[in-house]
């Protein structure tokens, strides 16, 4: 068990965490969730220890071992693969190299004896001579093949040693697993391998992700760090985005009658307070408006943007046909017919080859051969992976950026879109080639908004997002009408939009009427 005690961080005037208690038992797995600049990651840090805290304390149960999924990529380029695998279990290694250094001696004494027979003893109890053999499991597992056992670290691809890192994190059973962003560069055969190496894990867990779809596998609790404190929930993300909903819907409802009553006898005292035959009911409105009370409601640090598409034209029976379409390097005689109704989810192991046919169907680019034909009644509306033409360079305001894809310029119309996306006030001036990669995203979004289209391309539309805008983009792309073609490397998004999954190659070699999750389970049973 892994237990917090009243821990407060604070920088500066900045305060972090303030007298935060919880207890983590084994058997469970916790999901940190929280906006970004929340602290989650930091408190992950105090957890493990790398932060101490201004107050307060975090205790391990006794003989309890905790392991920590490593960030910096580099830390072990000196080691072997299978040597960082097993310095997850730091004290295991300290006996295997001391005994190894005993055993080297040429002049063997009893004194060496004796403390060998201490080692051997305790290497035993944390199951040394199976350790070997688990981290050489464990790489298999991983697609670390045993040819790459031996290799140095530092000859690892930044891929593999994300990999490696992640076995390190989970060798030797540890009492107590943290995990800070484990899903990052992994492909989905390894991620969906993770979920259910954590689904039979004993132990405790606790995991810090913006990857939704492992948070709703894996988590028996999700930890909600907002204005300093953390509130434990029971249930995975979904049951507390849910909860989180209702219980704000309650509490404002809650205030806005309070706040109508408390008028109310406002009211009825200043009319009658000083008419005798209404003071004993003017007095009794006093006590009630006097246990009246205003919850000191907080809306969260988090901030949801409001994404909706709509669109005015009606879709046609022609929607798009797509005929021997072929790109050299990319993709040929690639043919499919898009029906309405269609959510299709486009997936390919070379990721550039999805984002070419966008960009030819965006008219971006040109086809070798083969033809595409919108209907006439189709008004596409596009988000590329690559937004950087919008944005480099670019000296305009965000209202006058966003002018631009409007037919209404008034500026008060525009900041209304803009503060849909969370920029209000002085944001709505930024210049827009100052914005980070999640604000670009959001200014695309609503670019796409307000063109109104029926048929919708994105590509990676995710990328840079915080957890709060994904939601909000899945809740507007899962209401959304119209059709669309979708890649997304968030498998909540892809399975709970897409109703048609197309898989390419050099041409089509999947195509069927199904969710992302019925996908992976035909192609893996």
């Amino acid at each position: 068990m892994l237990q917090v005690n009243g821990v407060s961080l604070q920088y500066g005037s900045k305060k972090l965490f303030e007298d935060v208690n919880l207890k983590f038992t084994s058997g469970n797995c916790y999901g940190i969730i929280g906006a970004n600049g929340a602290g989650k990651s930091t408190f992950l840090k105090i957890l493990s220890g790398e932060i101490e805290p201004n107050k307060g304390d975090v205790t391990l149960g006794k003989n309890e071992r905790m392991s920590v999924l490593a960030q910096n990529q580099n830390k072990y380029d000196g080691e072997t693969v299978l040597r960082t695998v097993m310095l997850g279990h730091r004290r295991l290694v300290e006996i295997m190299d001391e005994k190894d250094a005993l055993y080297a001696h040429a002049d063997f004494s009893e004194e060496d004896g004796v403390r060998a027979s201490e080692l051997e003893s305790e290497f035993s109890e944390l199951g040394g001579w199976e350790a070997e053999s688990e981290a050489e499991t464990l790489l298999n597992e991983l697609d670390i093949p045993p040819e790459f056992h031996s290799r140095l670290m530092g000859e690892m691809d930044a891929k593999q040693k994300v990999r490696v890192l992640l076995a390190q994190a989970l060798f030797g059973n540890p009492d107590v697993l943290l995990l800070d962003e484990p899903t990052n560069n992994l492909d989905l055969k390894t991620v969906r391998w993770l979920e259910n190496y954590l689904l039979d894990f004993e132990n405790t867990i606790i995991i810090v992700s913006h990857n939704r779809h492992f948070l709703n596998k894996v988590c028996t609790h999700i930890c909600d760090v907002d204005f300093g404190k953390i509130n434990l929930y029971l249930g995975n993300y979904d049951f507390w985005y849910q909860t989180s909903q209702l219980m704000a819907r309650q509490q404002r409802d809650a205030n806005k009658k309070a706040e109508q009553r408390a008028a109310e006898l406002k009211e009825f005292i200043a009319r009658f307070a000083a008419n005798a035959s209404k003071s004993r009911q003017a007095t009794s409105r006093k006590k009630e408006l006097e246990k009246l009370t205003i919850s000191d409601f907080k809306p969260s640090l988090r901030k949801y943007p409001f994404i909706e598409f709509k669109y005015e034209r009606e879709i046609g029976n022609d929607i798009l046909s797509v005929e021997n379409l072929t790109k050299k390097g990319y993709f040929e005689n690639l043919s499919f017919t898009v029906q309405k109704g269609d959510k299709i989810g486009i997936l390919c192991d070379k990721s550039t080859s999805i984002t070419m046919l966008y960009d030819i169907l965006a008219g971006r680019e040109e086809a070798d051969a083969g033809t595409v034909k919108w209907g006439k009644t189709i008004q596409f509306s596009y988000d590329p992976l690559d937004n950087g033409e919008f944005f480099d360079g670019c000296g305009l305001t965000l209202v006058e950026w966003l002018s631009q894809f409007s037919k209404d310029h008034y500026e008060e119309y525009l900041r209304g879109w803009l503060g849909r996306m969370l920029f209000s006030g002085e944001e709505a001036l930024k210049e827009a080639k100052v914005l980070s990669g999640g604000e670009k995203v959001r200014c695309m979004l609503a670019k796409m908004m307000l063109e109104g289209g029926n048929f919708l391309i994105l590509d990676e539309p995710t990328n840079h997002l915080d957890l709060e805008s994904i939601t909000s983009l899945n809740n507007g792309l899962t209401a959304f009408k119209g059709c669309l073609l979708l890649t997304s490397h968030d498998q909540e998004l892809m399975n709970t939009v897409c109703n048609r999954i197309i898989v390419l190659d050099k041409t089509k070699v999947f195509d069927k009427n199904l969710t992302f999750d019925e996908y992976l389970d035909a192609v893996n049973s």
